[in-house]
């Protein structure tokens, strides 16, 4: 079905009728409409002749095409070779924790900016450096770990954003490694956040997620700080959006919800050990649990601050990688209540606030081929986005 619906979003970019495009790729009207409806598969000779029409290569239209932003994908091996021997790092200088640290910050900054090329480029030779402070031996063992755990996750939002599941997984581990050496609660906790990407990846384990969510929230002390607070509030706006996702449960999702507004009223908006917190982000997740629940309209309805909803709150407040999934999630809704423009006017704010981030993000991509089949004549900016995110 997904082959089929490329070809109708990609043959109505071209401003072709399927009458036209099968007479080009000399295929029968019948087979053509079948394989754009999904009820029957494209063969290697008709998809190649399809695609050959098109004047594109048949991998465009099956998904398989190659990643094109070369930069981060020529970085990542070496991001790997920095992790490999993470315990036995080679011979070399070690600059003064507060230089790494800022070192640290600042790809920190990167991730949440979501400037994921010059994050890649410019993490490896960091993370050997601070492999090299934590495992020779030097002082204050606990500071080098809480860095390297920050920059460990750095290099996470890199190979999970462009879909190096394995080397995620791998990074991640190293998160919750480091963090014991930290000794730091909430750090620990952060890490159990940072953890569930594990499960959104496979899919199928969310209900493992929200679990290991719930153990890392009864392991957490007592709240004595902001610090703390902000992780506790963290984990239950995670926890809400997964368990919407996975079981659906109603009671779950409202308790999650419900402790992250108390925690909200406490802390300001801001960076807790690399993750947002406060009121802005949890209108955020408000946003993310309705449409993972269904309630497109209750997700419309919050982001407008209309009635029964929030304050609206200054999205300007949250990091610019957390705004454009808002901007996504609200896209999902708007889609389902057939509001075309309005959801095509926030991919298009996703895009300005975080372009990298929105390139890679699949609803996106979804998202804009269903636009085009549902347009006789698709606007220019619409195809120009898609061919932009590789859609088509």
């Amino acid at each position: 079905m997904q082959v089929g619906h490329r070809i109708a979003a990609k043959r109505v970019a071209r401003r072709l009728t399927q009458r036209q495009l099968a007479e080009t790729a000399h295929v029968s009207l019948s087979t053509l409409r079948k394989v754009e409806q999904g009820s029957r598969p494209a063969t290697d000779r008709v998809l190649e002749s399809i695609a050959d029409a098109l004047g594109v290569e048949p991998e465009a239209l099956t998904g398989r095409r190659a990643r094109t932003d070369s930069r981060v994908h020529v970085a990542v091996p070496e991001i790997r070779s920095a992790i490999d021997s993470y315990d036995i790092p080679d011979d070399g200088p070690v600059r003064p924790l507060d230089q790494l640290r800022e070192a640290t910050d600042i790809a920190m900054r990167r991730r949440l900016t979501s400037q994921y090329t010059r994050l890649a480029e410019e993490l490896p030779p960091l993370l050997v450096e601070l492999s090299r402070s934590v495992f020779e031996g030097r002082r204050d063992r606990r500071s080098a770990a809480r860095i390297l755990t920050a920059a460990y996750r750095s290099a996470d939002a890199v190979a999970y954003k462009y879909g190096y599941y394995d080397l995620s997984a791998r990074l991640i581990e190293l998160m919750r490694r480091t963090a014991q050496f930290a000794e730091d609660p909430a750090l620990i906790a952060t890490t159990a956040y940072v953890r569930t990407e594990v499960f959104f990846a496979s899919g199928q384990s969310l209900a493992h997620g929200l679990k290991a969510l719930e153990i890392a929230l009864d392991d957490m002390p007592t709240l004595h700080s902001a610090e703390l607070q902000a992780a506790a509030g963290a984990l239950h706006m995670r926890a809400a959006v997964v368990a919407a996702r996975s079981t659906k449960d109603f009671a779950a999702v409202n308790d999650h919800l419900g402790e992250a507004r108390r925690l909200a009223r406490k802390v300001p908006e801001g960076i807790y050990n690399g993750t947002a917190f406060g009121p802005a982000s949890l209108h955020v997740h408000e946003v993310s649990v309705a449409v993972e629940l269904g309630e497109a309209a209750r997700a419309v309805e919050l982001a407008s601050g209309g009635k029964d909803a929030h304050r609206k709150v200054r999205l300007d407040a949250l990091p610019t990688e957390r705004r454009s999934h808002y901007y996504v999630d609200l896209a999902r809704a708007q889609m389902w209540l057939g509001m075309r423009d309005e959801a095509f006017a926030s991919l298009q704010a996703a895009r300005q606030v975080a372009p990298q981030h929105v390139r890679e993000h699949p609803f996106v991509r979804d998202a804009l081929i269903t636009l085009l089949r549902l347009h006789v004549s698709p606007p220019h900016p619409l195809v120009a986005y898609a061919e932009w995110a590789r859609a088509i």
